[in-house]
């Protein structure tokens, strides 16, 4: 097929090839759909006669990629925001269209740089183009507060490329992704077919080496755990008899069984501690002290009439904290744009929508981890789990100042906002990322799933079922010391990536001095 004339059918191709990428994660797993679209997108942009078709078949890709990746987004805003449907989906489209533009930026730097050195396409798919990959993938992380949804490398928690999340994190699969990608794209017109298809291999080969390094240790003795699951309906849960039933329910919960951690969902007691009947926390306390569990209840916080946290309150057997606070304390650090904070100027957009608790404060981003019996268990709410390096930088700083550092993660969720969608495997497929960057186990608890635990290695040992009431029960132990994600976090894919620059363009020198 001759593309090279046919630009609109390279925009055609390079958006269902994006489409269809969405196949590669959670819940359907085919990670190699991954790689051989992400190889068709590189195909297609080495035979762009422009700078500007290049950039167009990463923006068409990416595009595709994104909105299959996080079209449930439109639920949120449409079914439980309240926000009319036209302009829901407006939204999730130019949401997108902006996610997009990384990929254009990758292949329209890339298509730009071989041009500019003279690079032969085996330096551009091989260097230069997952690079520029792994960057763009970066940069989506952070830029605007960051959405690093459905990134490449998140494919592959069951792949031979998960070997390589504990080395580099999950930007760092993505450029192992894209190399593999550009080996793929080189191999129709190659004259060194065998070279190339040879090195994919290796590189594969090379991660299940490395899932097989065990990076930490056990620490101390297992614990036992209950992770509740309210399965509280969202468009229900702000309702004034909803919120007593709720009330009711993780009481009883939590009453049911004693357990070295009882943890509950994000906000899953959705009034302030001042709005609670003046004997819930105390009776909650009385059973922490009678029975020896440890406590993690998500809960609103309020410092001040304006000020308020979307927060983690620990209740610990014996502790009876100060009045007007908590044993143990930790607010969320990362907020959603729109969702928990209203970025400047978009004041009018959030107003379209029906969102309580719409404007937290932020949390620290250090903040201490909570002691249970000899463990050291982090907490992260919900959306933050996405934020590999944030959660690496808090066991990083305890690990080097040489302060107890957190042996098992906590993920405390609600995501009914997006509904029985993808979004919730999805989202299970990022915290298992989390533990395979941190060599630790995570917990979920989650209001209507995914709720589960996941080992070291990010294996799902147990989990709950999707839209059930329930409690997961499970001994876990944790786990100490420093993976190279830990120590260097994003450092290593970033100095990855521009050493192979230097090196496509030191190559590409040689060659032209050469002719």
């Amino acid at each position: 097929m001759n593309t090279r004339s046919l630009p609109l059918l390279s925009l055609l191709l390079a958006l269902v090839s994006g489409t269809a990428s969405v196949l590669a994660f959670a819940p359907f797993g085919w990670w190699p759909v991954g790689i051989l679209t992400l190889a068709f997108a590189f195909w297609l942009m080495l035979r762009a006669q422009s700078v500007r078709n290049a950039a167009m078949i990463g923006w068409a890709y990416g595009f595709g990629w994104c909105a299959s990746g996080v079209w449930w987004l439109y639920v949120s805003l449409h079914r439980f925001g309240g926000m009319a449907a036209p302009m829901a989906a407006l939204a999730v489209v130019l949401l997108a269209l902006y996610l997009g533009l990384f990929a254009a930026f990758a292949m329209g730097l890339g298509a730009w740089l071989k041009r500019r050195w003279v690079a032969s396409d085996a330096v551009t798919a091989l260097l230069i183009l997952p690079s520029l990959w792994a960057l763009g993938e970066w940069m989506r992380g952070w830029v605007f507060t960051g959405l690093p949804w459905v990134v490449s490398g998140y494919a592959h928690t069951d792949s031979p490329l998960a070997g390589y999340a504990p080395l580099a994190g999950v930007f760092g699969i993505g450029w192992v992704v894209a190399f593999v990608a550009g080996c793929l794209a080189l191999l129709p017109n190659a004259k060194r077919r065998a070279n190339f298809a040879a090195a994919a291999a290796l590189v594969l080969a090379a991660g299940y080496g490395l899932a097989q390094v065990e990076w930490t240790e056990p620490a101390g003795e297992p614990i036992s755990v209950r992770l509740l699951q309210g399965n509280v309906p969202q468009e229900m849960k702000f309702a004034r008899r909803q919120i007593v039933a709720a009330l009711i329910l993780y009481h009883d919960l939590i009453m049911a069984q004693p357990a070295d951690l009882i943890a509950t969902p994000e906000t899953a007691v959705p009034l302030f501690a001042q709005q609670l009947p003046p004997d819930y926390l105390p009776r909650l306390q009385a059973i922490a002290d009678k029975s020896g569990s440890h406590i993690a209840l998500g809960i609103p916080v309020s410092d001040s009439p304006h000020e308020y946290a979307n927060s983690v309150i620990g209740l610990a057997p014996g502790v009876q904290p100060e009045p007007g606070r908590f044993a143990y304390r930790y607010d969320k650090h990362h907020l959603v744009p729109f969702g928990e904070f209203v970025p400047w100027g978009f004041r009018w957009f959030v107003n379209m929508m029906n969102i309580p608790l719409g404007d937290f404060e932020r949390g620290q981003a250090l903040q201490h981890p909570l002691a249970v019996r000899g463990q050291w268990v982090l907490p992260n709410i919900c959306y933050e789990d996405l934020f590999g390096e944030e959660i690496a930088g808090q066991i990083a700083a305890r690990f080097h100042a040489g302060q107890a550092e957190p042996t098992i993660l906590l993920n405390m969720s609600n995501i009914a906002w997006f509904g029985d969608t993808i979004a919730l495997p999805q989202h299970l497929q990022i915290s298992r990322m989390r533990s395979l960057e941190t060599g630790r186990p995570m917990l979920r608890s989650t209001n209507t799933g995914v709720t589960a635990v996941i080992d070291q290695k990010g294996r799902v040992t147990d989990r709950l079922p999707y839209y059930t009431q329930g409690v997961l029960s499970a001994v876990v132990q944790g786990y100490k010391g420093a993976t190279p994600y830990i120590r260097f976090g994003n450092a290593a894919v970033l100095t990855l990536a521009l050493a192979a620059l230097a090196a496509a363009w030191l190559l590409s020198l040689r060659r032209m001095r050469n002719a």
